[in-house]
């Protein structure tokens, strides 16, 4: 039990760090007009989209530009700084 309460941190961490990953790819790949229609495009809209419309409801994109992916990854760093400081 030990061992699983000690490497659930590490875990987090990294999945936190993989989904800001998959952030960055996605707000790139969102920029090239085709590729949303690709596997990739369509996958990674599936795990990130519903995080961009969470943001974007609460902060509206600005003149078209959605700024949903830097309130993502100012969310992800407390989240991660907050694990770190509890385990």
């Amino acid at each position: 039990m030990a061992n699983l309460v000690s490497g659930l941190p590490v875990v987090l961490i990294d999945l936190l760090e993989l989904y800001k990953w998959l952030i960055i790819i996605g707000a790139l790949l969102s920029w090239l007009p085709g590729v949303a229609n690709s596997a990739l495009g369509r996958g990674l809209l599936r795990v990130t989209q519903p995080v961009f419309n969470f943001f974007d409801r609460i902060i509206p994109p600005i003149f078209g530009i959605s700024l949903s992916p830097v309130w993502a990854f100012i969310v992800i760093d407390l989240l991660e700084y907050g694990i770190g400081a509890i385990f």
